[in-house]
């Protein structure tokens, strides 16, 4: 899909520096990417004690390959 922005020149300059990107279509795909990965780790953490754990769950036992 095709999109026209107005991005700051400067910003581009820089995510271009920083991605290591040759084209200003792949450092902003890829900032968006970034972006989209960012939020969902953001998500998880705010699930972080509103979980209940199993006392009794054994993380090392399900580790063994017996």
């Amino acid at each position: 899909m095709a999109t026209n922005l107005s991005i700051d020149p400067g910003l581009i300059e820089r995510a271009l520096e920083v991605s290591g990107e040759r084209t200003k279509r792949a450092a902003v795909t890829k900032a968006l990417q970034e972006f989209i990965a960012r939020r969902k780790q953001r998500g998880l953490l705010d699930l972080m004690g509103k979980l209940e754990w199993d006392p009794g769950y054994d993380y090392k036992a399900e580790r063994s390959r017996s």
